[in-house]
Order: structure tokens, then C-alpha cells, then sequence
């Protein structure tokens, strides 16, 4: 993945789920891996994966936020309610400063013994409470906020209502944060085809995730989505790289987000 990162023509890369930079890795990376590595809740000599903002290029700049638990509250920062799944910094390029912040919403299980199924859209809701403090309704706020939220959009699995009620809850209330929700969607994205059954009539959902990682058809839902403030949301074209040619090795594609000059 690093690899692969060295060779792309991007500015800023958010990651999730990422291993630690090799050795030698020569731009900035937030968090500091020198700090550690992991996230919480996972065995960290199995899995040290993490989120991260990742300066790809020498044209930009990044300053991190910091971040702490709910114990140091009171500190200058962000709180993360689960550390590894938030990173968040300030890039400076062409005399802006624009906020960064790739998010994780990881699976937890339900609280039946045995659990019976997974979710999701509690984490995004962490995760929202955790960004909150860098917005607070003002006409002059940039930031963009993006990343794997194991959600889908306002409709549930299999016509599911309920957990479309859950799942559009994410959506309202980082609209009602001041982020608005920019993509991917068609034609930035290829859509399913043909459609799944569940997926709502008009909808310009595109797959971002393949359930089986390497089989094209095994992609049919959306579950990696970026938001954006006002100031910023009528600037970006936003695309899901999820050809066959560009989708790459993860079992998440890319997703390329372009942010043109002020008009």
C-alpha cells in the first residue's frame, strides 16, 4: 500500500485500517508512528492498523491535531473515543488551510450472548461527536472529513427499515454538524450492474467495498463516504476509483477527491 502511495499523483492521502509506514518513509505522516500504532480493541502484535492523513507529496504541508481520551477532556485537541480510528490534521497548500480527517467506523457487536450480528453506526456516531469541536457553525470553516463508515446510504441491508432509520441518522447529523455529504455518487462511480435488490429506486450509490476482495461481482454496496463544510462542498468533485482497472488490491477501492480553486 505504502508502495503504491510513493508512486500516485496525490497531494494528501487518508487512510484507514493502515499498517505502519516502512522504514525510511520520508514525508508526513499523522499520527507519528513513533508514537505507536494501533487501534484500540485489536491485538496490536496482530493487527497494528490505524487511520492516518498522509502528506504524499512535498507541495503540501501538515500540522496534526492532537488527539486524547475522555480523560484529558479538558486539553488542547480532539477527544477520540477509540484510538486508531480518527486522525486528523491541518494541510496548508496555496494559501489555504484546510482541515483533514480520515475516519473509521469499526464493527462492534451486539450485546447478546452469543452476539448476533454486527454494527456499525454507533462508531460513526463517536466519531462525529469526536469532530465536533472543530465545528461550531462558522461561515469560514474548512474541513473535510472522509473514510470507511460500514454504513449504507439511508437504506438498510435486505429492505431492512430499521436499520435504515439507524443508518440516515449518521447522515442527518452530520448535516446538522455543518458536513455535508459530497460522494461518491453516479456518474463519479460506476453503479452496480445489475442493481442489488435492496438498493433504492433512484439511488446513485457506486460499490466501494467487494465482499469478496478480487471478485468484481461481490461489489454492490457503498460504505466509504467524505463530507465536507459548505465552504468547501461546491468545490470538490469526488469519485470512486471502482473500475476493474482502477480498483487496485484492497477490498475497498480508492476514492479520489479533487478540490478546485475559489471562484
Amino acid at each position: 500500500m505504502w508502495d503504491q502511495l510513493r508512486d500516485a499523483d496525490v497531494d494528501v492521502a487518508l487512510l484507514q485500517e493502515a499498517p505502519p509506514p516502512p522504514e525510511g518513509w520520508s514525508v508526513a505522516v499523522v499520527p507519528d508512528p513513533a508514537g505507536g500504532w494501533h487501534t484500540d480493541g485489536w491485538d496490536p502484535d496482530r493487527w497494528r492498523r490505524r487511520t492516518a492523513v498522509v502528506a504524499a507529496s512535498s507541495r503540501v504541508r501538515l500540522d496534526p491535531w492532537r488527539l486524547h481520551g475522555l480523560d484529558a477532556v479538558h486539553q488542547a485537541g480532539l477527544v477520540e473515543s477509540r484510538a486508531g480510528t480518527l486522525a486528523a490534521a491541518d494541510v496548508h497548500v496555496e494559501g489555504e488551510t484546510i482541515t483533514l480527517v480520515s475516519v473509521y467506523a469499526a464493527w462492534e457487536p451486539d450485546a447478546h450472548t452469543p452476539p448476533r450480528m454486527r454494527y456499525a453506526d454507533a462508531a460513526a456516531h463517536r466519531l462525529l461527536s469526536d469532530i465536533s469541536g472543530l465545528l461550531t457553525g462558522r461561515r469560514d470553516h474548512r474541513v473535510i472529513a472522509a473514510g470507511d463508515l460500514n454504513i449504507l446510504n439511508r437504506y438498510g441491508e435486505h429492505h431492512d427499515t430499521y436499520w435504515a432509520g439507524r443508518y440516515a441518522s449518521v447522515f442527518d447529523r452530520a448535516d446538522a454538524l455543518g458536513l455535508a455529504f459530497v460522494g461518491p455518487q453516479a456518474p463519479n462511480g460506476h453503479q452496480a450492474n445489475p442493481p442489488p435488490p435492496e438498493l433504492p429506486d433512484g439511488s446513485r450509490d457506486v460499490p466501494t467495498f467487494r465482499a469478496r476482495r478480487g471478485d468484481p461481482a461481490s461489489a454492490t454496496r457503498q460504505i466509504d463516504f467524505v463530507f465536507a463544510t459548505p465552504t468547501l462542498a461546491d468545490r470538490l468533485t469526488v469519485r470512486a476509483l471502482n473500475s476493474n482497472d482502477e480498483w487496485g488490491t484492497s477490498d475497498h477501492c480508492r476514492i479520489e477527491i479533487d478540490l478546485h480553486p475559489p471562484s
